[in-house]
């Protein structure tokens, strides 16, 4: 079965570049991304991991940890790695699990069903570029899925992280290209009542449906 935002993101434990780890309890109180890229040493992925080792700052502050995932062992990963630095001016700065087995893969619907370690045809042979979201409750918040030829914009990723994380905190909603300190909307459930109380200084009403505010701090 494919995964749905709001399932829980089903647990493993699996090697990677730091070490085994069992996922929930890596990801512990916060939050986490994992995204999987399809092949090491090929281009657009080493444009991809040199990023996020460059974004990993950000993310902190938001308390997000990276964790990358590939059908390629572990001991790729950290050749791949020199690479990457060489190339792109960081090297990746987060574990990335080396998913040989495919178990990862499967479990989040990465890679063809059909798809056997050691035995993969030209059709199945990689993960795809997905982008899972996860809260500290283990639910997935957002999933993301780009063509092979297609880069990632990780901005994005962060920006959508500062929406679901102050969405969580206030009945708000954020609107088209929102970015963190622009006005938001206050969402259909809150009644007029309940929203002059949440929101003492009013707000803007192009129509009844539609309440604009500042974004709550």
């Amino acid at each position: 079965m494919s995964l749905r935002i709001g399932d829980e993101a089903p647990n493993f434990t699996a090697e990677t570049t730091e070490g085994k780890i069992d996922f929930h309890k890596w990801i512990g109180d916060g939050w986490a991304i994992l995204f999987s890229h399809p092949k090491d040493f090929t281009p657009v992925c080493t444009t991809e991991l040199g990023y996020m080792a460059k974004l990993k700052p950000e993310f902190a502050k938001r308390n997000v940890k990276i964790i990358g995932l590939s059908v390629d062992p572990v001991d790729d990963h950290k050749r791949w790695a020199r690479d990457i630095e060489e190339t792109q001016g960081a090297a990746p700065n987060y574990p990335i699990i080396g998913d040989s087995d495919l178990n990862v893969a499967k479990m989040y619907d990465m890679i063809h069903p059909n798809a056997a370690g050691g035995k993969r045809t030209a059709a199945d042979n990689a993960t795809v570029r997905s982008v899972f979201v996860i809260g500290p409750d283990k639910k997935i918040k957002l999933i993301l899925t780009y063509p092979m030829s297609t880069g990632r914009n990780f901005d994005e990723v962060l920006r959508v992280i500062d929406s679901i994380q102050l969405t969580a905190k206030h009945k708000v909603a954020t609107p088209v290209n929102w970015k963190q300190g622009e006005d938001v909307i206050i969402v259909p459930a809150v009644s007029d009542d309940e929203a002059k109380q949440k929101f003492p200084g009013g707000w803007k009403a192009p129509k009844p449906y539609l309440r604009i505010v500042p974004q709550p701090k």
